[in-house]
């Protein structure tokens, strides 16, 4: 018998009780993994709560883990029981101590790399690959604007858009914070809640604005982000941690200055299997050389995952945040 977090109906944090749950034998093309390390991201209260509504209740929530091969199913060749892999993109139901996966969501762990670390790392770093590889290709001497540039994925953005070359404007929303920010490659920290991001950034760039913005707080900074893009500048809703963002006239991105939006998903970025290796490898490269380091910031039994969503919504938590089986 296994332990998984069941959601029964969409809610508050308190929605999420800890169940024992069968988890029975792998199918063809499956494998069965004891869990070590859970992460835990945005995306899971945007499930947990309905704003992502997921087609079929119950549910259990989580994106990402790493754990080891207990069994595997017909057909699997590249993997054996005792394997250690991780996944970082789904499918949805991590948080639990054990469960069935497919082979093509798992890579396998780099001997280097601690399982926290790892499950502290994928979901965030994969979506870091995306927006400065793939979506857009950072180049050495841009200058782009990171709202909540110490949360789990901004922290990694940072190091690795310094070991890029490039410049980073980030806000923040304590001195606490922006230090953390700082020691993460940040160049210029922005306290929102004291300044107006707006008019700082146009003052650190001494008019020029920045070329990218990356934004995954949505309601509170989307429209003023479009303020601070340079002209043909790129806009990247990819989180609402503040709320969605609101309604966009499509005809104010001209006299902005012919401004593109895009509010992509992981999934596009690493939907093929190619992709999903290519974005692992890098993430690991830039880790395991010691570029990028993965700050586990606070961590919670698995039955204390609501006391970790409340935390992460609350924004009291710096860097990743993992739940221990």
């Amino acid at each position: 018998m296994a332990r998984a977090i069941v959601v029964r109906e969409t809610g508050g944090p308190e929605v999420m009780i800890g169940t024992d749950v069968q988890v029975g034998t792998p199918g063809p093309g499956e494998v069965r993994l004891r869990q070590t390390a859970i992460g835990v991201n945005f995306i899971d209260t945007y499930h947990r709560s309905g704003l992502y509504p997921i087609a079929n209740l119950p549910f259990t929530p989580g994106m990402e883990a790493v754990g080891e091969v207990e069994e595997i199913g017909e057909g699997v060749t590249d993997l054996k029981e005792g394997d250690r892999v991780c996944y970082g993109n789904g499918p949805m139901g991590s948080y639990a101590s054990d469960r069935i996966m497919p082979t093509g969501s798992l890579i396998k762990v780099p001997g280097a790399l601690g399982d926290e670390q790892v499950a502290g790392m994928m979901l965030r770093g994969l979506t870091v690959w995306y927006l400065l590889r793939s979506l857009h290709d950072l180049k050495a001497g841009e200058t782009v604007l990171f709202h909540a540039a110490a949360g789990g994925v901004g922290l990694i953005f940072c190091q690795w858009a310094k070991h890029i070359g490039a410049t980073v404007i980030g806000t923040v929303g304590s001195e606490e914070k922006a230090e953390l920010a700082k020691a993460s490659g940040c160049d210029h920290v922005i306290l929102y809640k004291n300044e107006d991001f707006v008019s700082k950034v146009n003052a650190i760039t001494d008019g020029k604005k920045v070329s990218v913005v990356y934004d995954g707080v949505g309601k509170d900074t989307f429209m003023g982000s479009l303020d601070c893009l340079q002209k043909r500048g790129l806009m990247v809703s990819f989180g609402n941690a503040s709320g969605p963002p609101p309604a966009l006239e499509i005809g104010s991105l001209g006299p902005k200055g012919s401004l593109f939006v895009t509010r992509p998903t992981l999934f596009d970025y690493t939907g093929t299997r190619d992709q999903l290796v290519q974005g692992c490898n890098d993430l690991f490269d830039v880790v395991g050389s010691g570029a990028v380091n993965i700050e586990v910031g606070q961590s919670y039994g698995l039955e204390q995952a609501g006391h970790a969503h409340n935390d992460l919504e609350s924004r009291k938590t710096t860097g990743s945040t993992i739940l221990l089986p």
